[in-house]
């Protein structure tokens, strides 16, 4: 029973920890393509920079929190997002705008993301350094530990404030988002440009209002995800690094352009994730008598080392695109 709490802990918590991040992450990326149509490779340089407003701001109101009972961080996200999805209708207006207004392809707006990409990161590197930063200013990460109710089991659940938090925010951005795209006008005018945008240009809505809707959501989004996956671990300016194969890997395995399948697309990279690190051996100690004599278990089984984690998500991306190129769900497919 101690084993399976072991399993609980490294790969259902941590999978829908770093599921929740990915899907988060995802979503925003989706968006973009869907509307605009290409690749935003610096979206997870955006997702650092929302981290970064968060580190900022808390650093600068650090008792800001105390009022409410929650961190400081989660406090100041609202304004975080808020910056982050300025920053994106910014950077849309100053780089991307002027080359859609010249009908470039979408290969040339790939090649402009890069460049975006290199500008945020060393943007973030020159005012936050190159070294890991906590979010936790003057403050202490709750850890809670849940008993659970059978004799046999002497570990508990390891549950962290920030993952509860994130949980509680990934079901209100999904359920938000679901209302949004499904309820309201303007997300019905965003799926209509996302089916057809020039038939959506001569039904009368405007464009050029649902891009920069689009840009804010994403901006928001990616604010959310960079902050969590900060406060879980620490915040490091090369965040986006280990985050933008990941999120991408997602979208294409939940179908590019498909909101909903990049959020079960983040949770299958995740858990693969988890289960790819994951020791086996502490699973099979157990049985280990009903194995042959000659059969003993190593110190160590796992699929690949932590150090190679990264290598998960570009396997899951390529067979993705070898066996089923539009996603799980379907998604676009942009020749």
């Amino acid at each position: 029973m101690n084993e399976l709490v072991f399993f609980i802990n490294n790969v259902i918590v941590a999978g829908s920890v770093t599921g929740s991040i990915y899907a988060i992450g995802a979503v925003g990326v989706t968006l973009i393509f869907s509307i605009m149509r290409f690749a935003h490779f610096a979206h997870a340089d955006m997702m650092t920079f929302g981290a970064f407003m968060v580190l900022l701001l808390t650093t600068l109101f650090p008792a800001a929190g105390s009022a409410v009972g929650l961190p400081t961080a989660i406090v100041m996200l609202p304004l975080a997002m808020a910056l982050t999805a300025a920053l994106a209708v910014g950077i849309d207006r100053a780089f991307y705008k002027p080359l859609r207004s010249h009908g470039v392809k979408p290969i040339v707006m790939v090649i402009a993301s890069l460049g975006v990409t290199l500008m945020l990161q060393g943007l973030i590197r020159l005012f936050a350094g190159t070294g890991g930063q906590s979010l936790y200013v003057g403050e202490r990460k709750e850890i809670y530990r849940l008993e659970l109710p059978f004799e046999a089991i002497t570990r508990p659940v390891v549950i962290t404030e920030p993952q509860v938090i994130l949980f509680v925010l990934t079901a209100v951005a999904v359920v938000g988002l679901h209302l949004f795209l499904s309820r309201s006008r303007l997300g019905k005018a965003m799926r209509a440009m996302s089916d057809n945008p020039d038939l959506a240009l001569a039904s009368g809505i405007n464009t050029h209002t649902i891009v920069a809707v689009t840009w804010v959501i994403a901006g928001g989004l990616a604010a959310i995800a960079g902050t969590l996956l900060s406060l879980d671990v620490t915040f490091k300016p090369d965040l986006s690094f280990f985050l933008l194969l990941p999120i991408f890997a997602a979208a294409i395995v939940g179908g590019v352009g498909h909101p909903f399948g990049a959020i079960a697309g983040g949770f299958v990279v995740g858990f693969a994730e988890a289960l790819a690190v994951f020791n086996w051996t502490v699973l099979l100690r157990p049985v280990q008598a009903y194995f042959p004599e000659w059969l003993e278990l190593p110190r160590s089984l796992a699929f690949v080392g932590t150090e190679y984690k990264i290598v998960v998500p570009f396997f899951i991306l390529v067979a993705i695109l070898v066996w089923r190129p539009t996603g799980l769900f379907k998604g676009k497919v942009i020749t």
